[in-house]
């Protein structure tokens, strides 16, 4: 499974804004964005004014390192939103949303979308009751997700549970941090989906 290796930090330079991929650093003043929030390179804080293309190509990249997809996979999801009924954008945005790695993280059981990656990889997840080990997984409004038995004790999941900051406006989840689970109540709208993001842009990219 390819995936970026990589500095995550100079990831958030590029964009331009925090995209809180190093989870709990990343609101602390270790964060290098806090010194240096410039793209880098040795021209970074030298850079000419983008052109639309650019400003595209920007939004694009962002939406796939905020969710972790390489760009084939990326290229396939915005297939599919086009395909569906509704706002292009808006659709792409649900279908990344409703991945089973960003649901681990929305609910609070880690702190990045990476280390609720490698919680569904070791198996460490159920989805109604059967193990679920496919991070792109897409749940669907009423499905049920469990922190396996034998790992309720990892001492990562209770520390993010600790640390997750207040997302009440995701009414669209349920969680019980008692008991570690999670049900997605519905498919969330819009205003529903806290990134900070012009999808309308990246629409505008794929349709040249």
């Amino acid at each position: 499974m390819a995936r970026y290796t990589e500095a995550l930090c100079k990831l958030c330079r590029r964009e331009g804004e925090k995209l809180f991929l190093k989870g709990t650093k990343c609101s602390t003043e270790k964060c290098p964005f806090e010194k240096r929030s410039y793209p880098p390179g040795e021209h970074g804080d030298k850079r000419a004014k983008p052109s639309n293309y650019s400003l595209q190509l920007r939004e694009k990249q962002k939406v796939r390192r905020i969710y972790s997809i390489m760009e084939r996979q990326f290229r396939i999801y915005f297939r599919r939103a086009e395909r569906k009924k509704g706002i292009t954008g808006t659709v792409l945005l649900q279908l990344l949303e409703s991945r089973l790695d960003n649901m681990v993280y929305r609910l609070g059981f880690a702190s990045s979308r990476a280390q609720a990656r490698q919680l569904v990889l070791h198996r460490h997840v159920l989805v109604n009751g059967k193990i679920a080990n496919i991070p792109s997984q897409q749940i669907k409004p009423g499905d049920e997700i469990t922190i396996r038995e034998k790992s309720k004790q990892l001492e990562l999941i209770h520390n993010s549970l600790k640390r997750h900051r207040d997302q009440s406006q995701l009414n669209w989840l349920e969680v019980d941090k008692a008991a570690l689970k999670g049900r997605m109540l519905s498919v969330p709208e819009r205003d529903q989906i806290p990134v900070n993001v012009k999808e309308q842009l990246i629409v505008e990219l794929y349709s040249k």
